[in-house]
């Protein structure tokens, strides 16, 4: 690249933003029995009052989804680390079932490199019946606290059928 003087400018990204895979997930747990509770798994981010019982954020892909409260719901429990070395404030993580992004689900603390993170997440009821199937639980996209964004290079394909708005409770 070169600047108006025409000479060469090195172009530097952050390590943790090129990193191909910036967290380690060590479990995706999809549970549609809302009595059972993996031990050491608390809530994920939830920003109190919800119209419905839902919140509402864009995706990766544009379209909003909606995340129900861990409470009286399916939840989604995921096992995960930071394992670049900065601080990562919002994930968004996409629950593949068969090969096809079925849910999504975000994230928002502090999560410091190394640290492991245990926490559940509401689902909605129409992502079951997920059957024998393999779940995996993926990074779509990450904030870190320097303000700097990762997007999954390999992004599950868009199902348009899986946004709109949530049922009415």
């Amino acid at each position: 690249m070169t600047n108006a003087q025409g000479t060469n400018v090195a172009v530097s990204m952050a390590a943790h933003v090129t990193t191909p895979h910036p967290i380690q997930v060590n479990a995706c747990n999809p549970e549609r029995n809302v009595t059972y509770n993996y031990a050491g798994y608390t809530p994920g981010f939830y920003p109190g009052y919800a119209y419905g019982g839902y919140w509402g954020w864009p995706s990766v892909y544009g379209p909003m989804y909606y995340q129900p409260t861990p409470s009286q719901n399916p939840t989604l429990g995921i096992d995960y680390v930071n394992v670049t070395s900065a601080v990562m404030k919002q994930i968004e993580f996409g629950l593949i079932v068969r090969g096809a992004l079925v849910a999504e689900v975000k994230d928002v603390g502090t999560f410091s490199p190394g640290a492991e993170i245990k926490h559940k997440f509401g689902l909605s009821p129409n992502v079951f019946p997920i059957q024998t199937s393999y779940a995996k639980c993926v990074p779509l996209k990450i904030t870190f606290e320097d303000g700097t964004h990762w997007k999954n290079p390999h992004l599950p394909a868009y199902r348009a059928s899986m946004y709109g708005h949530p049922p009415h409770q």
